[in-house]
Parts: C-alpha cells; structure tokens; sequence
C-alpha cells in the first residue's frame, strides 16, 4: 500500500531488534561489571577494616574504641565508593544506549565546579575530620587544647569537633580551622609540680619526703590505681628569688593527672608543716651591713638650746 514490501521491513526490524538487543546486553554486562566492582571494594575495604582495627587494639586504651572509629572511617568509605561506581555505570550505560553524554559531563562538571567553590570550606573540613579520626588524633572522652582553647572533647565527627572548658562552656571547632591541637590525656598522663622551698631547706631531705608521700599515695587504694609510676624527681630545676624550685612529675592514668596532683599537694603541705619544712612566699630581706660603733656628737650652746624643749628654756 505504502510502497514498502515485507521483506524490506522485515530485515529493518530485525536489525533494529538486534541492536536493541545488543545495546540492552551491554547496559546488563555493564551493570553486572559495577556489581562486581563493588563487590570486590566492599571485600577489600573489610579486610582494611579489619586489618586497622588489629593494628589499632594494640595501641587503644578504651576497649573497642579502635573498632568503632574503623568502622566509621570505612563506612565512609564505601559510601564514596558507591556513589563513584554508580555515576560511572549510569554514564556508560547512557552512551551504550545511543545518548549524547557530552552535555551531560559538560553539566556535570559546572555543576560540581559550582558546589566546589560554594562548599570548599565544607569539603576542607570533611577532609580534615576523615585524617583527624583515621589517625586518632583524639577521640570522645579527651582532653585536648585547640587552637588555645582547652576542655573536655565532647563530639568528634567529620565537620567539627566539640570542646567544654572547665566553666561548661561549649566551643565548636570547625576540623577546617583546626591549627593547633594539643591531647593531655594520649595514652597516660602527667601532673608536673615546681616545689619551692626555702634556701635553708636541705633538697634531699626534701626529695626523701616527697618520695615517701608519693609511697603512700601508690599504697593507697584509692589514689594507687591512677598511678603508673613512682614519683620522677627531675631535679633542682631553678633559682628562683626566694625559693629553691624542684620540679617532679606524677604519671598518671589518661584524665588522672588533676584527680592525682591535688591529693599530693594536700599531703605535701602537711607533710612538710609536720617536717619543719619552709615553703616560702615571695619577701625582700635588707642588710645594711655590719653595724658600726656608736659615736660622740658634740655640740655646740645654741645647738643644745635648739634641741630643749620649750618648756625647759622657758624655765631656764
């Protein structure tokens, strides 16, 4: 009717349906290659997973603190492997389906240029906090000064990590804007003293003191528990105006420090009130060197006269 015969048509649709048919193959045999890409990433982030967690129990003080920071870390991980594999599967299957990808890489890229500049902070602080967590920097429970700012950390995510000081006070530190960080409580910790005594004071009379308050503090059931190792005397560490200043180091158990080293200078004091030893305050002592004989003053009539009282020149 139309001037086309069957078997003109016949071949057309044939070939149509063959490259139908070939098109929608290689959209499967793609699909099935990022299956099978995922599948093995998630295969080889476990064994990661695995792997650091072992290295990690080694060095943790907190019983599966390492597991639970691994296990963030490479969720994350997956997450962005996912993501990656997916857009590259849909792009493929796109063109093998006859479409023009160009634009849409072109779009793509705009738009992901976009969201760069736009969220570049973002992206500098997500970077920063995945570092910070992978080598466990700090973690929930510490102590640690940022930026100046010292407290308790609270929050450690991928964006921020949160502090309170000791006035509960919370401060929000963006990993971004993270310069300077300081953990006290990495492993153990440590209460150091600058003792000052009195010159007169004999140090190693001193020391023996302050070792033995240290024993009794190891013995102690409360206080021993917090407490690694004896007592380090460094020494005589300076002169000091009007003391001699010995400075000593308590090690102690992760945020044990304070909790320690108040208790030893409560005993301290009374043990050195109960020894006779002087801790001084700060004071000026003047010598006017040797005292010098007394001497005669003589004095002339009109001198004596000035120095009566005026009663008695009145009287005289």
């Amino acid at each position: 009717m139309f001037g086309i015969s069957m078997s003109e048509i016949i071949p057309t649709l044939l070939d149509n349906a063959l490259i139908l048919g070939y098109r929608i193959l290689s959209v499967a045999m793609t699909v099935v290659v990022g299956l099978i890409v995922l599948h093995s990433l998630r295969v080889a982030i476990g064994h990661l997973e695995t792997m650091l967690i072992r290295s990690g129990e080694k060095k943790e003080d907190v019983p599966g603190s390492s597991r639970k920071r691994m296990t963030t870390l490479t969720g994350v991980l997956q997450t962005i492997s996912v993501g990656v594999v997916w857009s590259v599967v849909i792009v493929i299957s796109l063109a093998q389906l006859g479409l023009n990808i160009g634009p849409i890489l072109a779009g793509a890229g705009i738009i992901g240029l976009a969201v760069g500049f736009g969220a570049q902070n973002l992206v500098r602080d997500v970077i920063s906090g995945f570092f910070i967590i992978l080598e466990n920097q700090i973690r929930i429970g510490d102590v640690a000064i940022i930026n100046g700012t010292g407290g308790l950390v609270e929050a450690v995510s991928f964006r921020t990590v949160v502090l309170r000081d000791l006035s509960a006070t919370v401060h929000v530190f963006p990993n971004g804007t993270i310069n300077t960080l300081a953990n006290m409580t990495m492993g153990w910790s440590a209460y150091v003293i600058d003792m000052g005594v009195a010159y007169k004071e004999d140090t190693d009379r001193v020391v023996g003191v302050m070792q033995q308050v240290d024993e009794e503090m190891r013995a102690d059931p409360k206080y021993g528990p917090s407490m690694l190792e004896p007592i380090e005397i460094m020494g005589v560490d300076k002169f000091a105006d009007s003391a001699v200043v010995i400075k000593v180091r308590l090690k102690t158990r992760p945020i044990r420090q304070w909790f320690v080293g108040r208790e030893y200078n409560r005993r301290i004091k009374m043990a050195f009130d109960a020894a006779g030893i002087e801790i001084p305050f700060p004071h000026r002592t003047l010598y006017m060197g040797e005292a010098s004989q007394p001497f005669d003053v003589l004095l002339n009539e009109a001198t004596k006269e000035s120095l009566r009282p005026e009663g008695d020149r009145e009287r005289i």
